[in-house]
């Protein structure tokens, strides 16, 4: 601690601006910054240098150290750079044989053995930090190891003596799931910590285990979800190690970046558009009609998708009432990559309704901001959804989220409550694919039928504060809890 305030150290996989294959990377990128704007804190990041880190910010960090780490039996280079950025420090640990890829993740063991390399780098690299953290707040399974590395073997150096650690379940169902051998190997720990399920489920090495038996405090993304993930159905496994940590255990809000998802202030869309003068959203549809080579209609209900397409985002719900879905006079817009079952889908329902559907099968976050901008509703019809940022962007944007009432979509969505005219969007609870159609067609019936409502429920998404202030104050307060 310096001056008085709390060092945090966010140990993370990815962030934006510098590499994002999703959510993570909002957060990393939003949260620390949000951070620094509270008084008795400081905020730090340390992430992997990514090859595909723009050239913009490669060509302008600045080399802090360089030396060897042992991974195992092997002895590997790490280099440390940094960068100053929006008033935060980020720090990047530099191996090309592990981050000079193309790729952010890959499959297989090697994604343990790269993972391993970062939880070991991260540590290794705090006495060259500018300052020495009291806490390192960890994300998902790629650094769910620093806190079993903390509490097995550097705990006991000066430096980090008291140094705590928080870890933050994004999505529990990526577990960081490898060959229990890969534990002595790459760790030099004993198998034994995963056959005791210290650090194993099953047989299994397993990271994100690891975190829930060593961290100082866990946190999930919301507090549904928190709730969500002690019971069977929704702990992927894990529950009962969960329920033994649950006075350690914290459901807190994520946000979204105000400066960032502005729609009066958004660069990339056809025209800016705020609360107070919405105009400028028709001309964004019909932009993105237009992109999408849709007819361009003003007045057809355009309902948006954006997010990996997987089973867990409710597809298959989707796939059911495609047809339904298509019968009503609407258009629908895609975008997202993922599982070839249902990209195949949209494709195929695309040949087929060439007039009302367009799918994006890529990754394209420009687009993304073009189809918040020009959508009226968006669908999300999770089957779990730990947080959701897409919810809050698309109210951000004035479009009416449509979604089921799961994790952080529960508390972020206020079903349109027609006795007392209040809600920012609509909701459904069964997962069920015809109560999904029913709430897309209550809607559409409100945008077709009661102008006037549906532009309260607009109105109502945009009032909504999902900036990180309230979360960061949250978190604020757990860190003060442990020290």
């Amino acid at each position: 601690m310096k001056d008085g305030k709390t060092q945090i150290l966010f140990a993370i996989s990815e962030c934006v601006p510098f590499a994002k294959s999703g959510g993570l990377a909002d957060v990393g990128g939003a949260l620390p910054l949000a951070l620094n704007r509270k008084r008795s804190v400081r905020a730090s990041v340390i992430m992997p240098e990514y090859s595909s880190i723009p050239h913009e910010y490669l060509d302008k960090m600045e080399h802090v150290t360089h030396f060897e780490i042992k991974l195992g039996w092997r002895k590997k280079y790490c280099g440390i750079n940094k960068l100053k950025h929006r008033g935060t420090t980020f720090y990047f640990i530099d191996n090309k044989d592990y981050f000079g890829a193309d790729y952010l993740y890959g499959y297989g063991d090697y994604e343990a053995e790269r993972f391993a390399f970062f939880s070991i780098a991260v540590l290794e690299a705090i006495p060259y930090l500018d300052e020495i953290p009291d806490i390192i707040h960890c994300h998902d399974w790629q650094t769910a190891m620093i806190p079993v590395l903390l509490k097995n073997r550097y705990a006991f150096l000066g430096i980090y003596e008291k140094t705590k650690t928080v870890f933050t379940i994004h999505n529990l169902r990526f577990q960081g799931m490898f060959n229990p051998d890969l534990m002595p190997d790459f760790f030099g720990f004993e198998r034994q910590m995963v056959d005791d399920g210290r650090a194993g489920t099953n047989g299994a090495l397993n990271f994100m285990k690891g975190a829930l038996t060593y961290a100082d405090a866990i946190t999930t993304v919301s507090p549904t979800y928190s709730e969500e993930i002690l019971t069977i159905w929704g702990g992927e496994g894990l529950e009962q190690a969960l329920a033994s940590r649950k006075q350690d255990l914290y459901g807190i809000l994520n946000g979204i970046d105000h400066t960032i998802f502005n729609p009066a202030k958004d660069p990339g869309i056809e025209a800016n558009f705020s609360l107070d003068d919405i105009s400028g959203k028709y001309k964004c549809k019909s932009a993105l009609q237009e992109e999408a080579g849709l007819p361009l209609r003003e007045k057809v209900p355009l309902i948006g998708m954006i997010g990996r397409l997987t089973s867990q985002k409710g597809l298959d719900l989707v796939e059911h009432v495609m047809n339904d879905i298509m019968a009503d006079d609407l258009q629908m817009i895609v975008l997202g990559t993922g599982e070839k079952r249902y990209s195949d889908m949209f494709q195929y329902f695309q040949q087929l309704y060439p007039e009302k559907i367009r799918a994006f099968i890529t990754f394209d976050s420009g687009l993304a901001d073009r189809i918040y901008a020009g959508s009226d509703m968006f669908l999300m019809p999770s089957l779990f959804e730990p947080c959701g940022l897409a919810q809050m962007i698309s109210m951000a944007y004035g479009t009416v989220p449509i979604v089921r009432e799961t994790g952080g979509l529960k508390d972020t969505v206020d079903s349109f409550n027609s006795d007392t005219g209040t809600g920012n969007g609509f909701s459904f609870s069964h997962y069920n694919a015809h109560d999904m159609l029913y709430t897309i067609r209550r809607a559409l019936k409100y945008y077709e039928e009661y102008p006037a409502v549906w532009k309260k429920i607009q109105e109502s998404g945009m009032k909504q504060d999902f900036s990180w202030k309230a979360s960061a104050s949250n978190y604020v307060d757990l860190y003060t809890s442990l020290k």
